[in-house]
């Protein structure tokens, strides 16, 4: 099913997406039909992708960005360690975000080339 779920998204346009989810839906109405339902109500808001160009759904799919971004807010916190209340956390991890992003926005590699 989950390979099923994957060839669906990895379909070369949103026409092919949609076809290849009919035919999981109607497979599934008889093997798994609460999946059938969820997948024929929600894997629809998914194809948003399709309207991207192929190179940018190959740099969407995975998470590398934000993991990132989550160390750098870890490698920050360590160091304060203990935070009196939750506003200095925030004001902390608000600070990191905004040096962080600014400074990879201005000086890092460009990640996706929004350029036709």
């Amino acid at each position: 099913m989950a390979l099923r779920i994957r060839t669906i998204f990895n379909a070369p346009d949103r026409a092919e997406a949609q076809r290849l989810l009919k035919q999981a839906v109607e497979l599934w109405a008889v093997e798994a039909p609460a999946l059938a339902t969820w997948a024929e109500d929600n894997l629809p808001e998914g194809f948003a992708i399709f309207e991207l160009p192929h190179a940018h759904r190959i740099r969407l799919r995975t998470t590398n960005g934000l993991e990132r971004i989550n160390r750098e807010l870890k490698r920050r916190t360590r160091v304060a360690s203990i935070f009196p209340n939750a506003p200095s956390c925030l004001r902390l991890v608000s600070a990191a975000l905004l040096a962080e992003c600014d400074e990879e926005w201005m000086s890092g590699k460009i990640y996706l080339n929004m350029n036709p």
